[in-house]
């Protein structure tokens, strides 16, 4: 019966914890942790299929209001509950609200998306802040962008740190996890590398035209991108900054940049 909760056993919740912390479970259940009752809420509603289950406690059903618990007993997903105190064994965070969804992780093909017309991407390499990664994707996502790709070595995109940072767009933007930037000049993708100011790096004012098909690379928040990967670019760009502040926050980088080659005529 839809809606119907039943208890939590022991082994699931072990379950949840395990996605919560480690990257291995995550990458073989294919699932990851979506917490708190707006991000579930909107998962309910905008992504039903993907809720694998969804976990409520006392604490959450008395303050649910009428719309969510309307939403939630049409939801296909087994449900289940607990106490509160047991719930907060499961949270990732300081103040629990009480509901949890494990999720399914999306699937997209690399090979259609790069071979769109049109591409805008990101290829973030070394990125370690989950806050950092968050906001790139749901930078791209608010921008319309093709989708993120991640360095093997950057934050897991299903970190529960990254996917609170990202406020949903986890599942409306492909991203896709172990990427390397050699792997762009196979598709025809030019790379723009966003690099500290250099003899040959450009102004991104100065450019004024990009191809139809590229991806914007930026790097680790305190080393940024690797000597081989700006060597690989085929544009290495700057920002140009005042009043004596050295860099820009990656996120910041990336929003900034993405925004502004959007909005350039694409050539062929």
């Amino acid at each position: 019966m839809s809606g119907a909760l039943r208890p939590l056993t022991r082994a699931q919740g072990a379950l949840i914890r395990h996605l919560l912390h480690e990257k291995k479970t995550r990458q073989s259940e294919g699932a990851f942790v979506i917490e708190g009752a707006h991000a579930c809420r909107d998962i309910i509603q905008s992504y039903p299929d993907q809720i694998l289950s969804l976990i409520v406690a006392p604490q959450y059903l008395q303050s649910e209001d009428t719309a969510s618990r309307a939403a939630r007993a049409v939801l296909t997903a087994n449900q289940f509950t607990c106490s509160d105190r047991d719930f907060e064994k499961l949270s990732d965070v300081d103040m629990p609200q009480g509901i949890v969804a494990v999720v399914r992780q999306p699937g997209w093909s690399e090979a259609d998306l790069c071979a769109q017309a049109r591409v805008l991407g990101v290829y973030g390499e070394r990125l370690q802040d989950p806050a950092n990664v968050g906001t790139i994707i749901r930078t791209a996502a608010a921008l319309n962008l093709t989708g993120v790709w991640l360095s093997q070595d950057s934050v897991d995109c299903f970190h529960p740190k990254v996917v609170r940072a990202t406020a949903g767009a986890i599942l409306a933007l492909p991203v896709f996890q172990s990427a390397a930037l050699s792997s762009f000049s196979k598709t025809g993708c030019s790379v723009y590398a966003a690099v500290v100011p250099s003899p040959d790096a450009v102004p991104i004012r100065a450019i004024k035209t990009v191809p139809a098909r590229m991806v914007i690379a930026v790097g680790n928040e305190s080393q940024g991108l690797a000597d081989e990967s700006i060597a690989a670019a085929q544009v290495r760009f700057t920002i140009p900054l005042s009043r004596g502040v050295e860099s820009l926050n990656v996120a910041a980088t990336l929003a900034m940049t993405a925004f502004y080659f959007s909005e350039l005529p694409a050539t062929a």
